[in-house]
């Protein structure tokens, strides 16, 4: 494959008096960090880890100038390792990519090779990308209530954050899988979205914060995929039934949490953290098989809306605001 000497990417770069400006640039490929595999990327996505890198969260990126995007799906153009040759094509998900690590939102990125998962068969790259990070946790998520024993017949599984790209997708994959998603969503006009996503029903955001200050409430949810953290969560974990399981893997709403001891030793419920970032390997090709497979859900295409790099700056201030309703695809690629 010939190379070019330099590629379109969007840079956030911090100025002196320490804003942050944004901005498509034409970098060169020797400034991407050495590592095993060169990949030509051609569709990226948006997570609100992209937004928060992109307005300068120094939690999540330490220095810059700076290119985010945590998720990449592309072809392999150059290669150092014997198990991924030029021309493959592949998709990176999490790891340090887009934090500190030049990430999707460029047109080439150099990365490790542990870090690259081969394009499972029947998943197209755009497809990985409407997946992304956002659907790889929410099928972590399920992963773990499956584990656990939650079948879909002990009842109904809670969904937080529900039009967000890791809710959306989760009561897409539970409705395919035979659950009965129930969806927390502030947005009432959002409700024909979640029903045609497979919600049995919607919950208000108001509804499912109400008297969270109880110690224990009345047992509803068999399980529940929590992406907001805060009260929310607090009043899941009272609600879920006995031997149900909890999963946590955002904190939009607030990193608090108020509890009591109360739902673990009367009633078992067990709380799982699911961090997708530094999930390993092993579980990391078997999900994306799932998910080009037995768990891909109908009307996948559906969820996601396409831009290009020129739409970037104004899609992570949507998502900052919570504006944005399933995924975004950023096609980074002519053609």
């Amino acid at each position: 494959m010939a190379l070019p000497d330099s590629f379109k990417a969007f840079v956030v770069s911090e100025t002196p008096n320490g804003d942050f400006q944004r901005s498509i640039v034409d970098r060169q490929l020797n400034t991407l960090p050495d590592h095993d595999v060169l990949i030509e990327v051609h569709y990226s996505s948006l997570n609100y880890k992209d937004a928060l890198s992109g307005h300068g969260n120094k939690g999540v990126t330490r220095h810059y100038p700076h290119t985010p995007g945590i998720d990449a799906a592309g072809v392999v153009a150059e290669s150092q390792v014997a198990h991924l040759k030029s021309g493959d094509s592949v998709l990176v998900t999490g790891f340090d990519l887009g934090m500190n690590t030049s990430g999707g939102l460029g047109q080439y990125i150099r990365v490790p090779a542990q870090w690259v998962i081969p394009l499972p068969p029947g998943l197209s790259l755009k497809e990985s990308m409407i997946y992304g990070t956002a659907g790889f946790t929410a099928a972590m998520c399920i992963h773990r209530l499956i584990n656990h024993g939650v079948t879909p017949d002990q009842g109904e599984i809670l969904v937080t954050g529900a039009t967000g790209g890791v809710g959306s997708l989760a009561i897409a994959l539970l409705s395919g899988l035979g659950y009965k998603p129930v969806a927390v969503s502030g947005k009432a006009d959002a409700i024909p979205f979640l029903e045609s996503l497979g919600a049995v029903s919607v919950l208000a955001r108001d509804e499912a914060e109400a008297q969270a200050e109880k110690p224990i409430l009345k047992a509803r949810w068999a399980g529940v995929v929590d992406t907001v953290g805060g009260k929310i969560l607090s009043k899941a974990i009272k609600m879920t039934r006995y031997g149900g399981a909890v999963t946590c893997c955002g904190l939009v709403a607030s990193p608090n949490l108020s509890l009591t001891v109360f739902p673990f030793i009367l009633r078992s419920v067990a709380l799982y953290g699911i961090d997708s970032a530094e999930c390993g390997r092993e579980l990391r090709q078997v999900l994306w098989e799932k998910l080009a497979g037995d768990w891909r859900p109908a009307g996948l295409a559906g969820l996601s809306r396409e831009i290009d790099l020129n739409d970037v700056d104004n899609y992570m201030a949507r998502l900052l605001k919570g504006a944005n309703q399933g995924r975004t695809v950023v096609k980074m690629i002519a053609g």
